[in-house]
């Protein structure tokens, strides 16, 4: 498995990643991000930005990069990136297919993404990937995975995924939505000729939504590698959008909240990695700082109790506006 690259790694950084949702197109569901990125969205200023990012990001030790082919142009730019600088050998590179991006690099389109985890869309779009990433691509991964997911008991799909696997790629798949701890046990499940298909499991885990910890801990015993996304809560855990708890507990460990908040999920001995979606070369070198908090225990109790109804949270996350 690419993350075996991890394991020797001396960071302390190389436990959080980069992830581009938030900067390889011009509309996301983050917080704060209209101040973040400013007005110019165009493709060369997101470019800039996202090159930026992976060289701050590989300078202090960060060795895991996650795109989409819904990531709008994250995959180019990432691709970019790794083609400019052909001695950087030692970084996993992820991307994961299932929707579409369908926005045409408008913040006002009405609809962003399209879901299908359909065979013909994962040979359409493993082609799309295969294009820019090539053998670059280490680990590829179902987008948003749901119990109800034909990705799920498609057989002939999970024969294409295997000869992937055969020829050297890592196979996973993302969760989302309230019932993500019943699609990571239903993955944990596909087997092709007796053998797991899935050694990757990406799903979002924070202080407000915890429900998928006890399936990603059995993931984990089932030797697959956990990745966390949304450790911020689509920026709901940061700055002046965090609750009080969480403000509180910052401000005893002289960091900021987002520090706190991932420091928060680095402590469960079940992550392998876990995301930072940082927009801005300032919230980058905050989130990684994260090693560096040392939570006691009362601490960590405190912030397990900002913990929200899993249907209320991605209800909450369903609404927020693509900026």
């Amino acid at each position: 498995m690419p993350f075996a690259r991890l394991a020797t790694a001396t960071t302390a950084t190389c436990h959080i990643g980069l992830g581009l949702a938030a900067v390889g197109r011009p509309g996301y569901i983050n917080l704060g991000r209209d101040e973040d990125l400013g007005a110019d969205r165009s493709v060369a200023a997101l470019r800039a930005r996202t090159h930026e990012l992976l060289d701050a990001a590989y300078a202090q030790g960060v060795r895991y990069f996650d795109a989409a082919r819904s990531y709008g142009r994250s995959e180019e730019f990432l691709a970019d990136w790794l083609n400019a600088r052909p001695d950087v050998q030692d970084v996993v590179v992820g991307s994961k297919w299932g929707y579409t991006y369908t926005a045409g690099w408008s913040t006002e389109a009405e609809r962003h993404e399209v879901k299908d985890h359909g065979l013909a869309t994962y040979e359409r779009q493993r082609a799309e990937t295969d294009a820019l990433l090539g053998d670059r691509l280490d680990l590829y991964q179902i987008h948003s995975v749901t119990p109800d997911s034909p990705a799920l008991t498609d057989k002939e799909l999970h024969a294409r995924l295997a000869e992937a696997a055969a020829g050297g790629l890592t196979v996973g798949f993302s969760t989302s939505g309230p019932a993500q701890a019943d699609a990571i046990r239903a993955a944990l499940a596909v087997t092709v000729d007796g053998e797991p298909l899935f050694r990757t499991v990406q799903s979002t885990y924070n202080v407000l939504e915890h429900s998928a910890g006890s399936a990603l801990a059995e993931a984990h015993d089932a030797g697959l590698t956990v990745i966390v996304k949304e450790g911020m809560a689509n920026g709901r855990l940061a700055g002046p959008n965090a609750p009080e708890a969480l403000r509180a507990v910052a401000a005893e460990t002289g960091l900021g909240c987002d520090a706190v908040a991932l420091a928060w999920i680095l402590s469960r001995p079940w992550v392998g990695v876990v995301l930072s979606g940082a927009a801005t070369v300032t919230q980058l070198a905050s989130n990684l700082h994260a090693p560096a908090v040392d939570l006691d225990a009362e601490q960590m109790t405190r912030l397990a109790t900002l913990t929200e109804d899993p249907g209320a949270y991605w209800q909450r996350r369903g609404e927020l506006p693509w900026h």
